[in-house]
């Protein structure tokens, strides 16, 4: 990292940590526990999540709020949908994650020499449990819920909050994340330095928005650009 940059905020899903059993096969399961036909993909879930992040306090809540909408638009009822919310939430193992190779190194070195930021779109109690999992619970100055604590990337207010408790600038800070549409667009949002590093298969060849730094992956941050 420059001289200049004294902070430097990550995201966290699938850029330090993975789960490792997708959501894709989470849902699946769902299904096939309450004995229904897939109403309704991942992506469609995705789509709608922030729709729902400030009428809930809870990540379940928020999904049983979202797949009953989900089940209805799909021609069922909403007694469906939160039955499969209720089957998914107790599929899904928080602590199933695993750290991406380089994120630690990557965590610690960048420590030494920066103040530390999270800002992650996620209910804290979800976050929490993920950061335990992976051994990086005290490894941040800041951490900030996006959806809970300020506004969901892409809005720049998780980022202005991350950098005040931070005592940084936009101007002297940087983000790593590895969405597109949350990370670099945030984080140009709010002014900061965008390293982007593509997850999976998640890589188009004119990446839109055009972030100011591109990795192969979160390893390659031990030597910063």
């Amino acid at each position: 990292m420059t001289v200049d940059v004294d902070a430097v905020c990550f995201d966290l899903d699938d850029t330090l940590c993975t789960y490792t059993q997708s959501s894709a096969d989470v849902l699946s399961q769902a299904f096939e526990r309450v004995g229904v036909v897939r109403l309704w993909t991942v992506d469609d879930y995705h789509a709608r999540y922030r729709d729902y992040l400030d009428e809930s306090a809870h990540v379940d809540d928020l999904r049983r709020r979202c797949f009953a909408d989900l089940a209805v638009a799909a021609g069922a009822d909403r007694e469906t949908g939160l039955a499969v919310a209720d089957e998914y939430s107790a599929v899904r193992d928080q602590n199933a994650v695993d750290l991406l190779p380089g994120a630690r190194e990557v965590v610690e070195t960048l420590g030494d020499r920066h103040r530390l930021g999270l800002v992650t779109n996620g209910a804290p109690e979800m976050q929490r449990e993920k950061l335990a999992a992976i051994g990086l619970s005290d490894s941040f100055d800041a951490v900030v819920y996006a959806g809970y604590d300020a506004a969901a990337k892409p809005a720049s207010e998780p980022f202005e909050v991350a950098l005040d408790a931070l005592g940084s600038a936009p101007d002297r800070a940087a983000h790593v994340g590895n969405s597109l549409s949350s990370d670099v667009a945030g984080a140009r949002a709010a002014g900061l330095r965008s390293i982007w590093v593509p997850f999976g298969d998640d890589c188009p060849e004119t990446p839109d928005p055009a972030p100011d730094h591109t990795l192969g992956s979160i390893a390659d941050l031990a030597t910063p650009p």
